[in-house]
């Protein structure tokens, strides 16, 4: 493939891409490939070259989100204070497309057998968003005199910015809140600040352990 071939085959993925998650998200995470290419304007035959399943465009939707995410982290991982706004805010500005990918991941993970190279991509991304961030996290941590491990924290940061975009993404909720702005500057707050005490409490009373 020569490079203007090949840059118009790369052009004509990333639009792929862009109306596949715009159809996803008005239609209730609903698409047929068929709706795609009528959208597109495009032959069948010409999606199957980028694509061989509707599966394999879902996961390289999830792949390239994962792929801004990791650029957010790369280009801020000197100051904590700094990235976790960032991150949040790369989540909460658009709920419904974290909602929407999130939910797509979940379902692709438990029924999609046939991608492991793609999956492999996905949390390789991921692994690499984890060693950029690590000393920051650890240094922002260690500040904060806070004894959790950095996975754990940035999957509350990763907890607390979904719940979050749930509820900012709730037809229930959005006749309910005041100030979206002031909302997802709680949230961000709450990320950041570390209670210097945590509550102690005994599991076992609930019936629970750590193994559950």
């Amino acid at each position: 493939m020569n490079p203007d071939r090949h840059t118009q085959f790369l052009i004509r993925k990333e639009k792929i891409l862009q109306v596949a998650e715009k159809l996803l998200l008005e239609n209730n995470q609903e698409m047929t490939l068929d709706e795609l290419v009528a959208e597109l304007d495009i032959a069948k035959g010409t999606l199957y070259k980028h694509f061989r399943s509707k599966n394999e465009l879902l996961l390289e939707l999830i792949i390239q989100n994962e792929k801004e995410i990791l650029k957010i982290s790369d280009q801020y991982n000197t100051d904590f204070k700094e990235y976790a706004p960032r991150y949040m805010l790369h989540h909460l500005m658009a709920p419904s497309r974290t909602i929407l990918l999130h939910q797509l991941e979940e379902h692709l993970t438990m029924t999609e057998s046939k991608l492991k190279h793609l999956f492999d991509e996905l949390y390789e991304v991921r692994q690499q968003r984890i060693v950029s961030l690590k000393d920051m996290t650890e240094k922002y941590l260690k500040s904060q005199n806070y004894d959790m491990s950095i996975r754990d924290y940035l999957s509350y940061i990763w907890s607390l910015t979904y719940g979050a975009a749930l509820l900012l993404n709730s037809s229930y909720y959005q006749r309910s809140i005041g100030s979206r702005q002031k909302l997802i500057n709680l949230y961000v707050s709450q990320a950041l600040s570390l209670p210097t005490q945590t509550v102690q409490i005994d599991l076992k009373e609930f019936h629970l352990d750590e193994k559950n």
